[in-house]
């Protein structure tokens, strides 16, 4: 939509693997004129975000703040699962802007979490979250992300976390054996190696490998579209190690944050499973603690269901 404001309104955006989203923001710090961008189609950040500003016009944003799926360390960002690299400070030049922000998109994401209103998310499961505890956050989306909340007394601080990276933890023989195959493809399996939209594929390869069936060449969307129509067993039987898997690491965050003020699912591929993530083994598995088991029973875990909410986490980062 058209800028009518002659005032310059700041200008943000959730960056990932896969598509950049931007939008502007209004007087009251929310988010408008939202629109997603494959980053595929662009050389770079700058171009991209001049394409987003040359479709809305009105005055040039002389405040941004970016959110991007990588860690911040330094001026120079390469993000992890793109191909896509800058300068934060070359870029605030090519823009022209006075302030420019970079963060990382789950810290963004965590600063979303208390803006987020009851009907833009969803429980899975029971508890009850205990006011100003920690809060944990995980999502797989391109990739894998971790972040959590911390309560300082007065203002609710982020975390910024890699926690994606860490190391896969199986269960049972079957997830042994695919972490097997998964260490003898990559070194190192980390839960993103599975818990993401490429990690379907290679957790769909793996199990192909370890039972002895033949594997299609399929997308991740092919295969969650498979196992929710019914029409792959194997498919089927790949979303739900996924979602036991990621009850697994929402239950090691939760013990390991202490977020007794609940865990939230984030990214883009599990608001998208509806019924299916609820009824799978994702709460069974967040719970199964061994003696711990009944202080994660009391802890909540809801789906985000709010679209596009790290722009709110964005700009409330640019105040």
């Amino acid at each position: 939509m058209p800028i009518s404001s002659a005032i310059p309104p700041d200008l943000v955006a959730d960056i990932g693997g896969t598509n950049a989203r931007f939008a502007l923001i209004d007087a009251n710090r929310r988010p408008y004129a939202e629109k997603a961008l494959p980053c595929a189609a662009f050389s770079g950040l700058t171009a991209a975000v001049q394409a987003y500003l040359a479709a809305v016009g009105g005055p040039r944003p002389t405040q941004a703040a970016f959110a991007v799926a990588t860690p911040i360390s330094g001026d120079w960002i390469q993000f992890t699962n793109s191909d896509w690299s800058f300068s934060t400070e070359a870029v605030g030049r090519e823009l022209d802007l006075e302030r420019l922000l970079i963060l990382n998109d789950f810290t963004a994401l965590a600063l979303a979490l208390p803006l987020l209103t009851p009907d833009e998310r969803r429980p899975v499961g029971g508890g009850t979250a205990v006011e100003d505890a920690p809060i944990g956050l995980l999502g797989p989306g391109t990739g894998l992300g971790v972040s959590g909340l911390v309560w300082s007394g007065q203002d609710w601080i982020p975390l910024q976390s890699e926690g994606g990276h860490v190391t896969f933890s199986p269960v049972d023989q079957r997830e042994w054996a695919v972490a097997q195959v998964l260490q003898r493809r990559f070194g190192h399996p980390s839960p993103e190696r599975l818990l993401s939209g490429p990690g379907l594929v290679n957790l769909y390869q793996a199990l192909a490998e370890v039972e002895g069936w033949s594997a299609a060449v399929l997308e991740p969307a092919e295969i969650t579209d498979r196992a929710l129509a019914g029409t792959c067993p194997h498919c089927r039987d790949v979303l739900e190690i996924f979602c036991g898997a990621l009850g697994t690491a929402a239950g090691n965050l939760a013990i390991t944050l202490g977020a007794q003020g609940g865990v939230y699912i984030g990214g883009g591929i599990v608001p998208r499973l509806g019924d299916f993530f609820d009824r799978s083994s994702f709460r069974a598995r967040f719970e199964a603690k061994g003696r711990f088991s009944s202080y994660l029973a009391a802890v909540p875990t809801w789906v985000i269901t709010a679209a596009n909410p790290a722009l709110r986490g964005v700009a409330a980062a640019l105040v």
